[in-house]
């Protein structure tokens, strides 16, 4: 059963078309990102830069570097979408989209992380085998056929990241409407449909559609009574997510997953309509299948287990923010703060209140008030910095925090030297206060 699951041949246009759309749509995303400004607010004008932490010395290239890093990336976006040296392409994309990743999360985006995720997969596709440079200039990689393993994989990631996304959207706060209330506030100067989102019919319709549409979508794209209207639906909806909410790529790069759902016939016709269409759908178990099976399964278990990591640490995570990145917690809350950094001089006893805007961007500013991590990082930043001066000093945090909306309430214990905490990503730090939301 399982061989015939996932090493059956199947036609590979939707896999050839895939991989055009992604290249492309990837391409926009980082020539978009130097464009914008996002490359220079975010890695080039900042002194300090917030890691994930334990990759500090992921840094950004000094000076325009990071223009000709994005500027590469963008080019091996083009590369990939053409099929051309396919292979070196994707992985060193993967690479290097990965360790930009991990340099900064000031900005951070779901669907940054879904990047690296697919690109990671796409590196064990077939891609290059059809509508390529790369099987035009060598007749042998040439092939109309994919292993099963390949559609599934995708369909199956697509299924994690939706479902999560869909039981995350089951709080207090989305199924009362009140947070994208709150979400949709903002975008009351739109032309001509800001004041229209204002209404409380369209806040229920969005929180309503938004969990169905995520918990719904996969099943009804597989299930062929149900894909056209699906497929069309979607259309809308991602249409809808990128002109409110302008979350980049991501509504089109969903879209693009569709070509996995519909038959290969359909996807020949439409797209490439001069491809012969396999049809034997022979069974082929290679030679590397137990790699392959084990290496699906460890990739599978992490993608399910990771986005439960919360549910097994102490507090809610909508308070502490610990568990919620790579989890699929996408559009669930706000977060604002005061935040007072206050600096002990071990030897002296010397007090002294730095302002963090000495040293951050505005960006990072909003962060430093009211994420855990950005408040530990600085915490230990400053640390270094007094270091350098010779000084041993304590870091003392007073922080407050509002979640979408709801009066401030004390969040770090003013009490704990934060410079001589350690971190654990899946432990809860016991310098966050008591959630207050438990009460709501």
């Amino acid at each position: 059963m399982w061989h015939q699951l996932l090493f059956k041949r199947v036609d590979n246009s939707s896999l050839a078309v895939f991989r055009i759309f992604f290249g492309l749509l990837i391409s926009f995303e980082c020539f978009g990102a130097i464009l914008t400004g996002w490359v220079r607010r975010t890695l080039i004008d900042p002194s300090f830069t917030f890691t994930f932490i334990g990759f500090e010395w992921l840094q950004p290239l000094p000076g325009y570097g990071m223009y000709f890093y994005f500027g590469m990336m963008g080019m091996l976006g083009i590369c990939i979408a053409l099929g051309y040296k396919y292979r070196w392409s994707i992985v060193l994309f993967t690479l290097l989209w990965t360790a930009v990743y991990l340099m900064q999360k000031t900005a951070y985006n779901n669907h940054y992380y879904l990047l690296i995720l697919i690109s990671f997969l796409m590196c064990f596709t077939p891609a290059e085998r059809y509508a390529s440079i790369d099987s035009k200039l060598n007749p042998s990689l040439q092939a109309n056929h994919m292993p099963a393993w390949v559609r599934w994989t995708v369909i199956l990631q697509l299924f994690i990241v939706y479902t999560y996304a869909s039981i995350a959207k089951l709080y207090g706060d989305w199924l009362d409407f009140s947070i994208i209330a709150i979400l949709l506030k903002g975008k009351a100067s739109y032309p001509l449909i800001g004041e229209w989102l204002q209404h409380p019919w369209v806040h229920y319709a969005v929180g309503i559609v938004g969990i169905a549409f995520d918990m719904l979508i996969v099943p009804a794209l597989l299930w062929k009574p149900t894909r056209k209207w699906a497929f069309g639906f979607s259309i809308f909806f991602h249409l809808f997510n990128s002109i409110v909410f302008q979350i980049g790529i991501f509504p089109y790069l969903a879209l693009a997953f569709t070509v996995f759902f519909f038959p290969p016939e359909t996807i020949r016709r439409i797209f490439l309509p001069g491809k012969t269409l396999y049809t034997e759908e022979e069974i082929s178990v290679p030679s590397y299948r137990k790699p392959l099976l084990w290496g699906l399964g460890v990739y599978f278990i992490l993608q399910v287990g990771l986005p439960l990591r919360h549910y097994f640490i102490a507090d809610d995570v909508l308070w502490t923010e610990e568990g919620h990145r790579m989890s699929w917690r996408m559009m669930l809350r706000t977060r604002a703060g005061l935040a007072q950094y206050r600096v002990v001089d071990k030897k002296t006893g010397e007090s002294t209140v730095v302002p963090a805007g000495l040293y951050l961007s505005s960006q990072q500013l909003e962060k430093v008030t009211c994420y855990p991590d950005y408040i530990w990082q600085f915490a230990q930043f400053l640390k270094k910095e007094y270091a350098r001066e010779g000084k041993d000093v304590s870091v003392f945090v007073k922080s407050r925090v509002s979640i979408n909306g709801r009066p401030l309430e004390a969040f770090t214990d003013p009490s704990i030297d934060l410079a001589a905490e350690k971190w654990d990503p899946f432990k809860h730090h016991t310098w966050i206060l008591p959630s207050p939301l438990k009460s709501d």
